[in-house]
């Protein structure tokens, strides 16, 4: 089936697929979105909605013909009710404004604005961030909210989709005046029902971290949840002696690494874009040295790739040779900033644009756009960041036959290992505690028991059997970090196969985001579709 994929791919030149005029898509764009492909400067959330109706287009033939398990229903009927759940997908269920005072240290009142967006709640509880910027504002959220539905859908973790924000610049405010904000946001929350270990469970996002979850934790349990036996549960991104979990802090970045190396490693894929497998000397540029960017060029430096060029927002970084990653990040540790690192050189060039193999925007939304994607030179881009590269951009690198890995599965190992500080919360036992060391005594003692074995033969000398580097790594993967690593590469691993799969059902070529909406939104349109819509 891949090779006709391939040879698809080489006939069409990389064009989108198009259904014949004698099929008429019944799901329609919605007017205010129709210009989005080609806007220079869209909006973020309609970048997110015009990805989902796009989808929805390809994939509804596929789910009409699933009603025809319902025999009793007429054919316009059996449309209108895959039209329904198409477009219950499509609108956000509920948004939260909420306004709050504070008094400021120097004695002045000020009014707080927050949000809180809950998409489909399909699936219970919701998950999504709480970020704390002067850009949040209801649309922000509720694009946010959406985009995490797909995301939780995309690698199997049963959540709908929310997101949350305090309209304020952070830098603004004391540790003070800020933890008053935060534990005020919380009740507002917390009085309208929309968060809750079985409801809605927020994370750190842009400008939050475990300080804030912390905050939240406390303020949960010493008053609505002051008789949950789950109230840890209420966020995660916590601090691992507050409930939090290990691996937690560089999950997002070493999932851009694995959602890259399941298509690296895969030779009809590398074969698309003609290139060899594996991460060897491949040259990467990084976009972003923070907490996504900063682990994802650690993963694919230890790959084996070059990392030959870093950009922040102040500054530039490039080494043809390689950038010593490792290095790079004990100097960032005392400096604060990449600037001034004396193993590379500083570059006024555009790194966006610059030669190299393969690119990882993993910061700002919407820096790939029609101005600068003409002039890109990777093969394959791996989307670190929420939305980096607009619709016009993206047709302009799908025609050019560039291989885009996206956002809502390359930066999905973040909410997936929050899923498991999740589950280690209502489970009250941390991993590994239970039978790590049980498993790595039976491998050990599985291989002493070999030996001995073939000791006793007497009929000769026999080399003496030893565990290879894998079964040493099972052996050894006894810490809660090593589990929760392993798991998150199974996860990863499945949702690519899925990605995959659908990308060739449906013949579309390079454009994965849309096989990775598609591949979502079956999976939340079933779970509504099944549990009954509406007065069944």
């Amino acid at each position: 089936m891949f090779g006709y994929l391939v040879r698809t791919v080489k006939r069409v030149r990389f064009q989108a697929p198009f259904f014949p005029c004698s099929v008429r898509l019944e799901h329609q764009m919605p007017e205010h979105l129709k210009n989005v492909a080609t806007d220079k400067d869209p909006e973020f959330s309609a970048m997110v909605l015009y990805y989902y109706h796009r989808a929805a287009q390809t994939m509804e033939p596929e789910l009409i013909k699933e009603m025809d398990k319902y025999t009793h229903l007429k054919p316009e009927e059996r449309k209108a009710r895959v039209t329904a759940i198409l477009n219950l997908i499509g609108s956000v269920s509920t948004t939260v404004e909420v306004s709050f005072p504070i008094v400021r240290q120097d004695g002045n009142y000020e009014i707080i604005t927050g949000y809180r967006a809950h998409h489909v709640r399909h699936r219970q509880p919701l998950k999504g961030g709480i970020r704390y910027a002067m850009d949040v504002d209801q649309n922000e959220v509720k694009a946010l909210a959406a985009i995490m539905t797909f995301k939780c859908a995309c690698v199997n973790l049963p959540y709908g989709g929310s997101k949350g924000g305090v309209k304020l610049d952070p830098k603004k405010y004391t540790v003070s005046e800020l933890q008053t904000i935060t534990r005020r946001y919380t009740m507002e929350l917390l009085k309208r029902n929309m968060i809750g270990p079985g409801i809605d469970v927020p994370a750190p996002d842009v400008n939050t971290g475990p300080r804030e979850m912390s905050w939240i934790v406390d303020q949960y349990s010493k008053t609505f949840g002051y008789k949950d036996i789950n109230a840890l549960a209420i966020v995660t991104g916590k601090p691992v002696h507050v409930g939090g979990i290990n691996g937690r802090h560089s999950a997002t970045g070493r999932g851009v690494w694995k959602a890259g190396d399941l298509f690296v490693k895969d030779k009809e894929w590398m074969d698309l874009i003609k290139f060899k497998t594996g991460w060897k000397d491949k040259r990467c540029i990084v976009q972003g040295f923070g907490n996504v960017g900063s682990f994802a060029s650690k993963f694919v430096h230890e790959a084996g790739a070059k990392v030959i060029g870093i950009k922040e927002f102040d500054v530039s970084i490039v080494n043809p040779e390689g950038i010593d990653i490792p290095d790079l990040f004990e100097y960032v540790a005392e400096h604060k900033t990449i600037k001034g690192y004396p193993k590379a050189q500083e570059s006024s060039e555009d790194l966006m644009i610059a030669d190299c193999d393969i690119l990882l925007p993993c910061a700002t939304q919407k820096v790939i756009t029609t101005e600068n994607a003409k002039d890109v030179k990777a093969k394959l881009i791996l989307e670190g960041a929420n939305g980096p590269t607009t619709p016009a951009a993206e047709q302009i690198l799908l025609e050019k036959g560039v291989l885009l890995v996206p956002d809502l599965y390359c930066n999905a190992g973040g909410v997936t290992v929050s899923y498991f500080e999740y589950l280690k919360n209502i489970n009250h036992v941390s991993y590994g505690k239970m039978n790590s060391k049980t498993t790595s005594e039976l491998i050990t003692e599985v291989i002493n028991s070999i030996n001995e074995s073939l000791n006793k033969c007497g009929n000769g000398e026999y080399p003496e059997i030893a565990a290879n580097k894998k079964l040493k790594k099972m052996r050894e993967c006894t810490t809660e970090a090593d589990i929760v690593d392993a798991a998150l590469q199974t996860v990863m691993e499945a949702a690519a196969l899925g990605i995959k799969q659908v990308a060739n059902k449906f013949e579309l070529c390079n454009d994965l985001r849309r096989a990775a909406y598609i591949w979502s939104t079956f999976k939340i349109f079933n779970a509504l579709e099944s549990s009954g819509i509406s007065q069944q």
